[in-house]
């Protein structure tokens, strides 16, 4: 055996530029011969490529070429390589990334023997995980090849990997194809193995696949081989392993040299110690056994060989990519597989039971508890109840609890508008009971921020008005219908906030709308591919069945079938892993989005800190919050469906808290901050308590639940 490729001719087409003084006047010849067929499909995949997303940029001129198959005497006009391959690989993605595919694409791959191997070249070629390959075997096809090669009858006498090679030109005329009609031995396979990334042994000769092994140990190459029998695959990293043994060691001391000069007969016992005669099939043992009686030699499936073709890709892939892959064997068996067929868990459905959400709950039996019921019913970031509430002598105290913190509550700030909001629902029972007294904010080492109503004999109709609002309250989380604010409904919020010295800025404009719905999207983006924001937005989902005192109720989500089902997607860290690697996830965001795009207004309430020298305090931020609760009341009484949409840089004051957010998105957080506050009119002075999506829109479906408070029972 010389190593000769044999005529190119025969298994390689000629690619053509008709703009190439060369290539012209061949272009020309073929035209003209009414022998050979014309086939234009650049117009066709042209309009393809149009439909493919996010094309990747040309940095230099890719033209059109011919490309004329001899042995079909057909020139065929295809797009450019580069633009060829972007269309034809397209549907890779993102099973493969276009970078991890440019990364494949650098591999060197030979495949030894061409009946498994012609299925393993083909499927290396069709997902573009090679950019060279080398085939090799000395035999011509016959009509009992046709059960497990893909040819056809006007292949039976030709090479097979001449067969192989025509095919895969035929698929992506690109691919650099070599082939070795003769085949290896032990002369030549130093030649063929010179350059590789890979080789796959398929050849029946057990002295081939000794001198391949023997050959991959010196050049340092990883050796793949398939077995067609149960899916067995060997993986032998002579690359990481050069002093390893062929076969794993199965074969003890024996070398390619002991078996020069042996029959076939004599060569059986070693075989079977690589095959292991009791990890075969019962069809293959039994099969063996009639070899030169009943049969003339081991039987093969072609869904076997094609089973191991993916295997040995799904390998390949691993190799090439810099995955796991160590030496050994392993079984993909489908027989066993079908052997242990069991009917599927059924997929759960969100099955939400309608509960009443309007009405007042009854009084808890004192005015003391409903004091304290009406404050425990306050908003908080996933209702997390961020707060202790207790009787000490005359006060209320409302002390923040840092226990029920979360990353986005930076400086347990959302935790103080969470209190502040508290206080007032407080100071409403109160004065509704002719028990209201004076009230102060703390801050300490010890508890943070503490509320204090001073229970006394007052009473306040402003005040009291807010009591039933409170127990009413409720996040309604439903689609809008996008109707336009009625008169004076801006103006009432805004007077409602200013009761507590906050400040209301809104949006109406529906191009506005649709800039806040881009920008909270994107907020909603990277929280869920910031991996501690995504545990903890979770962790506060309550799903049926769960313990709903604390946490967001699934079914308040207002989800549709479909919406549902991104949601379960989303909740996987796997994915959403793959997801930030890959720069993607603009859907996760389109929850938020639609329901801003069906608002009829998004408004910030936000508040002017007492001292601005040294900057604001957590009283300030409560202060905020029994303004932002004014407004919640006051939109509610007025029609209003209300959901907080604040994002995830909302209490976010200076660069270095938007790196504790998300380290890597802390560039893009504060251009979406800087960018949002502009959007909204507000100032830099200024701090914010929440943000809130106002709608006109059916009840809610379900009321988030509450923790119980001392004395007051279960009650939601």
């Amino acid at each position: 055996m010389n190593g000769d490729p044999g005529p190119v001719a025969d298994y390689r087409p000629l690619i053509l530029d008709e703009d190439a003084p060369h290539d012209a006047p061949i272009l020309l010849q073929l035209r003209k011969s009414p022998q050979v067929r014309i086939v234009d499909l650049r117009d066709v995949l042209h309009s393809e490529l149009d439909k493919v997303r996010s094309r990747p940029a040309l940095d230099e001129p890719d033209p059109d070429r011919w490309i004329y198959y001899p042995w079909r005497r057909t020139l065929v006009g295809l797009p450019g390589e580069r633009t060829y391959r972007a269309i034809r690989l397209d549907r890779n993605r993102n099973k493969l990334t276009r970078a991890e595919q440019e990364r494949l694409a650098g591999l060197t791959i030979g495949v030894v023997g061409q009946s498994v191997g012609h299925a393993v070249a083909y499927t290396l070629a069709m997902e573009g995980a090679c950019g060279l390959l080398r085939l090799a075997d000395f035999d011509d096809i016959e009509l009992s090849n046709l059960n497990r090669v893909p040819g056809g009858i006007f292949d039976i006498g030709v090479n097979k990997s001449i067969v192989t090679a025509r095919r895969i030109a035929e698929l992506d005329p690109y691919l650099p194809v070599e082939v070795r009609t003769a085949g290896i031995d032990e002369d030549s396979v130093d030649e063929f193995l010179t350059g590789l990334s890979i080789v796959i042994e398929e050849c029946d000769s057990l002295d081939i696949k000794f001198a391949v092994r023997e050959g991959a140990r010196r050049h340092r190459i990883p050796l793949l081989m398939d077995t067609s029998d149960r899916g067995l695959l060997d993986v032998e990293r002579y690359d990481l392993e050069p002093g390893r043994p062929p076969f794993h060691g199965l074969l003890g001391t024996t070398e390619g040299a002991d078996l020069r000069g042996l029959s076939t007969r004599d060569k059986a016992p070693h075989v079977m110690r690589i095959l292991d005669p009791k990890e075969l099939s019962a069809r293959m043992a039994a099969s063996l056994v009639e070899i030169d009686e009943s049969v003339t030699t081991w039987p093969q499936l072609g869904s076997d060989v094609q089973l191991g073709a993916a295997i040995v890709a799904a390998a390949v892939r691993r190799l090439g990519l810099g995955q796991k892959l160590s030496s050994g064997r392993t079984r993909i068996d489908l027989e066993r597989g079908l052997d242990e067929l069991a009917e599927p868990e059924p997929v759960g459905e969100l099955v939400c039971e309608p509960e009443a959400v309007a009405g007042t709950p009854a009084p808890a039996g004192t005015a003391l508890l409903s004091v304290l019921e009406c404050a425990q019913r306050a908003p908080s970031g996933g209702n997390t109840q961020p707060w202790s509430l207790r009787i000490d002598g005359p006060d209320l105290r409302i002390d923040l609890a840092r226990t029920r913190s979360s990353a986005l509550d930076i400086g347990y700030r959302g935790s103080a508008v969470a209190i502040g909001a508290a206080l007032h629902n407080a100071r409403a029972a109160a004065a509704v009971y002719g028990m209201l007294g004076e009230h102060e904010l703390l801050e300490s080492e010890t508890t943070a921020l503490t509320a204090v109503l001073r229970l006394g004999t007052d009473t306040d109709p402003l005040l009291a008005r807010d009591y039933q609002a409170a127990l009413a309250r409720e996040t309604n989380r439903r689609l809008g219908t996008g109707a336009p604010l009625t008169d004076g409904v801006l103006s009432g919020l805004a007077t409602a906030a200013a009761t507590e010295g906050a400040t209301l800025h809104s949006i109406t404009d529906r191009g506005d709308l649709a800039t806040a719905a881009e920008l909270l999207g994107e907020s909603d983006r990277i929280r869920y591919l910031t991996p501690r924001l995504h545990q903890e937005m979770f962790a506060e989902l309550r799903w049926p069945g769960d313990d709903s005192r604390t946490g967001i109720d699934v079914c308040g989500m207002e989800l549709a079938a479909d919406e549902y089902a991104k949601l379960e997607i989303g909740r996987r860290a796997d994915v959403m892993d793959r997801l930030r690697e890959w720069s993607g996830g603009t859907a996760l965001g389109e929850h938020t989005a639609d329901r801003v795009l069906s608002s009829s207004a998004v408004v910030a309430v936000t508040f002017t800190p007492q001292k601005e020298a040294s900057g604001p305090g957590l009283t300030d931020y409560a202060r905020a919050g029994a303004g932002m609760q004014r407004v919640w009341l006051e939109a509610q009484r007025r029609g209003l469906a209300v959901q907080p949409v604040s994002p995830v840089f909302l209490y976010a004051r200076h660069p270095d808290e938007l790196i504790a957010i998300s380290t890597d998105f802390a560039d893009t957080l504060a251009s979406l901050q800087g960018r949002f506050l502009d959007l909204l009119g507000v100032p830099g002075h200024e701090i914010m308590a929440l943000v809130l999506r106002l709608s006109y829109a059916a009840p809610a479906s379900v009321r988030s639940r509450r923790l119980p408070v001392p004395g007051a029972g279960n009650r939601s």
